[in-house]
């Protein structure tokens, strides 16, 4: 994906999204909805490769900055330098979350917290569903 690919914005009907993704995955990245855990694609994946947006193809995170956060989602200390990660504030289920969406098409993707390990503290939690893994070799 060229620099000019990644940074140009994806808009699509909610009927094209459907069109596109499974049910489960429309729900995730469309709705907002979250996952369940540890019954997941991503959540014990040890493949080295790079996740992409399932919407919009963008790169967002790299397995090397993967790590078992223990809670059942695949997390991440950080995404890919100049990825289009987004971060705004979710006060749903009467809390103050980080959402974490894609800013080249809007998926929700999952939330930030300050709980995750060196080198920087942040522990990107993530929904499968949001994500598409391409292993490093290709496959």
């Amino acid at each position: 994906m060229s620099d000019k690919t990644a940074s140009e914005k994806v808009v699509k009907s909610n009927e094209d999204w459907m069109k596109q993704l499974t049910p489960e995955q429309y729900r995730v990245t469309r709705l907002s909805a979250t996952e369940r855990p540890f019954q997941n694609a991503y959540h014990d994946c040890k493949t080295a490769g790079t996740y992409h947006c399932v919407c919009c193809g963008a790169p967002l995170f790299s397995s090397s900055d993967k790590f078992d956060s223990g809670t059942g989602w695949p997390s991440f200390t950080r995404p890919l330098e100049g990825a289009p990660v987004g971060e705004e504030e979710d006060r749903s289920l009467f809390m103050v979350r980080t959402e974490v969406h894609c800013s080249r098409c809007g998926a929700h993707l999952g939330h930030v917290f300050p709980d995750g390990p060196a080198p920087t503290g942040q522990r990107y939690c993530m929904n499968s569903a949001s994500l598409k893994l391409e292993p490093e070799d290709g496959g």
